[in-house]
């Protein structure tokens, strides 16, 4: 396992050798958070005025994977609405949480900027998307329940998952995740929340038994009404 130390050197040089001009730049990702895998890679995102629009690129340097943003001035503006929108923030947890690799007196501003946003929080659901997304994870919910088919059922499964977790935060006014991030984000809600979220669904794989999943679900539903389908009209 390498040393933040190392890496942090290595990030450096990858910025002085491919970014002479930038104003900033950051090292994100589970490196920073002392949670480094096998198949870590390194995040690090770049901010600088010369280039017309934002990119990204993949490429392997010094052995590392490395995952390449670059962004402008002002064109990272729209990547941090778009974040908001889909209430997933990645650009600007980057930014946060980031060992700064390069700066010539905007990092500390860029971070900032990042952490009011992140504090913020996604725009809060209206009454109509809570209607909406409780009628569409009641539909999945149904699904998962009535499957009989084991890859169906699996596949129900997955997007029973996803919904739920999305549902649980999204009233709460929480940003939501992805992949990993679905169980992270959880848990920098409520750790207990996150808890029974795992156990549920582990259960479920382990052993194909629906009834902890079923209950979770219900209870998660039950504040705002329960399931949904009698009576939804979308459209109309």
């Amino acid at each position: 396992m390498n040393s933040l130390v190392d890496v942090v050197s290595i990030a450096q040089e990858l910025v002085r050798t491919k970014c002479l001009s930038c104003e900033a730049a950051f090292l994100a990702g589970s490196v920073v958070r002392g949670e480094e895998t096998a198949t870590s890679d390194l995040d690090v995102v770049v901010f600088d005025s010369s280039v017309t629009a934002s990119y990204r690129e993949s490429f392997i340097y010094k052995e590392w994977p490395i995952e390449w943003y670059v962004h402008n001035l002002s064109s990272y503006q729209a990547f941090y609405k778009s974040d908001c929108e889909r209430a997933r923030p990645s650009l600007p947890k980057m930014v946060s949480e980031g060992y700064i690799l390069c700066d010539t007196g905007m990092a500390r501003e860029l971070q900032e900027e990042a952490n009011i946003l992140l504090k913020k929080g996604p725009e809060p659901w209206s009454e109509d998307d809570v209607t909406l997304k409780r009628y569409f994870l009641t539909d999945v919910f149904d699904d998962f329940i009535g499957a009989t088919d084991r890859g169906e059922e699996m596949c129900c499964a997955a997007a029973l998952a996803d919904q739920v977790h999305e549902f649980i935060l999204r009233t709460n006014q929480q940003w939501i995740g992805s992949s990993k991030w679905m169980v992270r984000a959880l848990r920098k809600y409520d750790p207990k929340v996150a808890e029974r979220f795992v156990k549920v669904f582990d259960h479920y794989y382990q052993t194909r038994e629906k009834k902890a999943v079923i209950s979770f679900v219900n209870d998660v539903l039950q504040p705002y009404g329960g399931r949904l389908f009698d009576g939804f009209s979308l459209g109309k």
